[in-house]
């Protein structure tokens, strides 16, 4: 019992230190942000508020001011400053500009407070400056891609005081560099004004070429060369654009994909980082009412380098926590026996603890959304890295290389960016024509005219040789042709280069590729791409079944056996039933002449009847009763629409022929594991559904990935091979012309099915940068346009197909039908005929039997004497005859023909006699 007070004294002294260690573990920080930075606030105020949530392990928080302002206004940003310093903030997060900067500065540096700036970085010699610049000094990339270039004058166009502090920067890595260069700056007020500039650049002087380099915000540039591209006065291609900003792929550069603009520019954000992906989804799923400039596939650069910042921040205050564990309950209790320094005549700012925060902010490095995230001791980002792109008319943004301080520039191609601007020097010279021995794009001809076959154009034909030599003399240059060494179209391998055709493109070892390659989003951003020369989609190649041909019983097929079988017990049953009813029925016995009772449906009777209604004939007898009709009403309404419903199936049956294919589309492979599927091992086939988000073609992805064995082929020839020799067993997926074209080859074996999968095309491939791309694409649109790209198609497709097609007749009408189709009715009548011989041969003989031993006559004589009677109509004097009876009525007739009488006995009975 007494140990309950005491229990209870120490479960309120933990909760009161568990309070009190909470207040302790916040960590104010200020942030001032500009009234149009609203995405950067954004950014920064939500990664604040997720690390928050989330980082109860570091047992602090975050506690956030922020300030939106008018940076250019010095004053604003001094209260700014002053406030959030009294508020005792560890770094104040923000943007400025050159009017602003020295303020911020001077207050931070003064007070020993951490900046943590997102704006231009600028050059300093001092260790004691506490500025974190997140945005990284880039001017020497400028350089080194000019150089590149072999620019040597170039117009450089910027409207801020950051603009000329860059140019400063500019001048200065040039003479560092001893490169030399012209530079003309002209300062601009507005997208008009730049505009105008621009168009007097390309009127002034016979210049072919203008160099460019854009220091304006992404969206003003734009907005400035969107301007130019649409000036039909303006040659677009004069201009060459670099853009300095880290964010080209924040334009939208589908603006540019046509009408020949060349921009190149940087980007400090991998698109294909995982990390920037997964934080790209999570940025596209906010709300944008709750998080204005959220909710979008795509962040500004100054946002994500926010979002870095925070980050930096969170590891630099948890590393000196790990290390100093009471870092934060000390500094609280600093304050009272520190006075401080005094930042406005009401406020007194602690200064400690400044100087620590900024050493471990440079001593912290990580992988952000904006790369490597380091820091040299000048506060200054190190070890990063930005991806550069080419934009070119018909293609797009492309990555084609990276600069990083200990590499410099370094790009995916050996001659990457030639500049597209500069005189065709290299045009006169033969080019190299890379392609891939494929029928019938590329084949070797039957007979060579010396020797062995070689790789020349002399001694190759096909679709793809005929459009070689046809863009050859419209663009006029001489060519030589070449075979892709590895014997691939194109792939990108584990190290991040590229193998086949597109690899051989990429590293300038071929000058363009004239083959079925495939145009591809992957492809596109490493090599350039024509207009399509011919239309495709993937399709399903599979082994032709045999035909379900016609056979002499065809005329049964309309109805199953089972059905038949059930017509036939039908049949039995009903004459059986109107049997029973027609002698369970009082209506259906009659009186006989000789007062006899008799009834018209005997078993026989009623079998015939059935029958004849059934074959839709009449028949002597009908039902007289209610029940004997309400039987024969049934069957004929039965018989009715059995009759019509095979008569109209039976047309179809006996006239086509019938192939019944497996596996009718995609969605049929997947349901199934019988049949196995596979593609080529490299290829934009394998590609498509690799990177498909389609639910069907992801689970044939799946299914072809875990298939033992491999259901990948090296070639085209070894898949079509493979679907020849398994016997149904195995599907290709393949080009829907490559389908079409084997499928016309003998031994005629395979076939299409379905519809195709997707949509695509073959293009002229060149490098990126090439200047016969625009030259080629005029070249392919005019041969579309004159049909020869269709005619050289149907030429080697079909005029030369070794398969013959077995179809309707010619003049569009349907084929006859054969003997072959009907030959089983021609059966049934032949076998009927016999029967009914066979039968009354029988009952002939029979009756014979019978009425020898009636009469007491011999059976020879009788049928001697009835086979007279039969042939001859009348009977000799020695046929037996019954003994006379009385005659009720006696015919005779006289003429010069013989005469028949008939008697009728009492009996009922005949006898006829001459």
């Amino acid at each position: 019992m007494r140990k309950t007070p005491v229990l209870a004294f120490l479960l309120c002294h933990w909760i009161y230190l568990g309070s009190f260690q909470s207040t302790l573990d916040r960590v104010p920080v200020g942030a001032v942000f500009d009234r149009n930075s609203i995405q950067v606030d954004t950014a920064f105020s939500h990664e604040v508020q997720k690390k928050n949530s989330g980082s109860g392990h570091q047992r602090f928080e975050l506690q956030n001011w922020t300030i939106t302002l008018d940076v250019t206004d010095s004053f604003a940003v001094s209260n700014a400053l002053c406030s959030h310093l009294s508020n005792g903030v560890f770094a104040i997060f923000g943007v400025s500009n050159a009017s602003s900067l020295a303020t911020i500065q001077s207050y931070t540096n003064t007070f020993k407070v951490p900046f943590l700036t997102f704006s231009m970085a600028q050059n300093t010699s001092s260790n004691n400056s506490f500025q974190i610049y997140m945005r990284p000094l880039f001017v020497n990339a400028i350089i080194d891609v000019i150089a590149h270039y072999e620019w040597k004058r170039i117009y450089y166009i910027y409207d801020t005081d950051e603009g000329l502090i860059r140019l400063q920067q500019l001048f200065q890595s040039v003479n560092m560099h001893e490169y030399v260069l012209d530079i003309n700056a002209k300062r601009v007020s507005s997208v008009e004004n730049c505009y105008m500039v621009l168009k007097d650049l390309h009127l002034m002087g016979s210049e072919n070429n203008q160099h460019l380099v854009l220091d304006m915000e992404i969206g003003k540039t734009q907005d400035v060369i969107l301007k130019v591209k649409t000036d039909p006065d303006i040659n677009n291609v004069k201009f060459h654009f670099l853009i300095a900003e880290l964010g080209i792929l924040e334009m939208n550069l589908t603006h540019f994909t046509i009408g020949g603009m060349n921009i190149t520019g940087f980007e400090i954000i991998d698109p294909n980082n995982s990390t920037v992906r997964t934080f790209l989804d999570q940025w596209a799923n906010m709300d944008s009412k709750q998080w204005p400039g959220a909710g979008q596939k795509s962040i500004k650069y100054e946002a994500a380098l926010a979002v870095d910042a925070v980050n930096l921040f969170i590891r630099a205050i948890g590393k000196i926590r790990g290390t100093d564990p009471n870092f934060l309950h000390n500094r609280r209790f600093k304050h009272t026996g520190n006075k401080g320094i005094k930042c406005t005549d009401n406020s007194v700012i602690d200064t400690d603890h400044g100087s620590r925060v900024l050493k471990e902010l440079k001593k912290t490095q990580f992988n952000g959304i904006t790369g490597r995230v380091a820091f040299d001791d000048h506060g200054h980002r190190k070890d990063f890295s930005l991806e550069v792109y080419d934009v070119a008319m018909n293609r797009g943004a492309a990555k084609v290389g990276h600069w990083n301080e200990k590499d410099r520039l370094v790009l995916q191609q050996a001659r990457l960016l030639r500049d597209r601007n500069r005189s065709s020097r290299d045009q006169n010279r033969t080019q190299i024509v890379t392609t891939i021995q494929v029928d019938p794009y590329v084949k070797f001809k039957t007979h060579p005219m010396q020797g062995r076959p070689l790789v020349a154009k002399e001694n190759l034909e096909g679709f793809c040789m005929d459009l070689a030599q046809a863009v050859a003399e419209n663009v006029g240059f001489d060519y030589d042709v070449r075979f892709v060494k590895d014997g691939a179209y194109g792939a990108i391998m584990k190290n991040g280069t590229w193998n086949g055709m597109v690899g051989e493109l990429s590293r300038h070892e071929a000058d363009l590729a004239i083959a079925p390659l495939t145009i591809t989003a992957a492809r596109e951003r490493i090599i350039d791409f024509t207009k399509p020369f011919m239309s495709l989609g993937i399709s399903i190649m599979i082994k032709k079944p045999e035909n379900q041909k016609a056979h002499v019983f065809s005329f049964m097929d309309p109805l199953s056996y089972e059905i038949w079988m059930c017509i036939v017990f039908a049949y039995i049953g009903v004459s059986v039933v109107l049997f029973l009813v027609s002698r369970f029925s009082p209506n259906e016995w009659h009186m006989c002449d000789d007062s006899s009772i008799t009834n018209d449906f005997t078993i026989s009777n009623s079998l015939w009847f059935s029958l004849g209604a059934f074959m839709q004939q009449g028949c002597d007898i009908s039902p007289r009763s209610m029940s004997g009709r309400i039987v024969g009403s049934v069957w004929w309404f039965f018989t009715l629409i059995i009759i019509s419903s095979y008569t109209a199936n039976l047309a179809a049956f006996l006239t086509v022929e019938r192939m019944l294919t497996p596996v009718e589309s995609a969605e049929d492979l997947a349901k199934q594991t019988d049949i196995h599927y596979g593609t080529v091992s490299s290829g934009s086939t394998k590609m498509f559904f690799k990177n498909s988000k389609v639910a069907i073609y992801h689970r044939m992805w799946s299914y072809m990935t875990s298939a033992q064995p491999s259901v990948f082929v090296n070639s085209i020839k070894e898949g079509i091979e493979k679907v020849r020799t398994e016997n149904g067993k195995y599907a290709f997926l393949i080009e829907s012309t490559t389908n079409d074209f084997y499928n016309q080859r003998k031994p005629c074996d395979t076939m299409k099915v379905g519809q195709n999968l997707n949509s695509n095309g073959f293009g002229i491939a060149t490098p990126v940068g090439s200047e016969l791309k625009d030259y080629l694409n005029f070249a392919v649109l005019e041969l579309r346009e004159s049909g020869k790209l269709a005619q050289w198609q149907k030429h080697w497709w079909y005029d030369q197909g070794e398969c013959t097609t077995e179809s309707t007749s010619t003049d569009g009408t349907q084929s006859a039908l054969t003997l072959q189709n009907v030959a089983g009715i021609f059966y049934i009548l032949i076998g009927g005929l016999i029967l009914a011989l066979v039968t009354a041969v029988v009952e002939f003989f029979y009756k014979s039997r019978v009425d020898s031993r009636k009469y007491k006559t011999t059976f020879g004589s009788t049928v001697r004497s009835k086979a007279r009677l039969s042939f001859r109509g009348h009977s000799d004097s020695d046929e037996p005859t019954s003994p006379p009876r009385k005659t009720l009525n006696t015919y005779t007739y006289t003429g010069p023909t013989p005469i028949v009488g008939v008697d009728t006995y009492q009996d009922g009975n005949t006898h006829t006699q001459v």
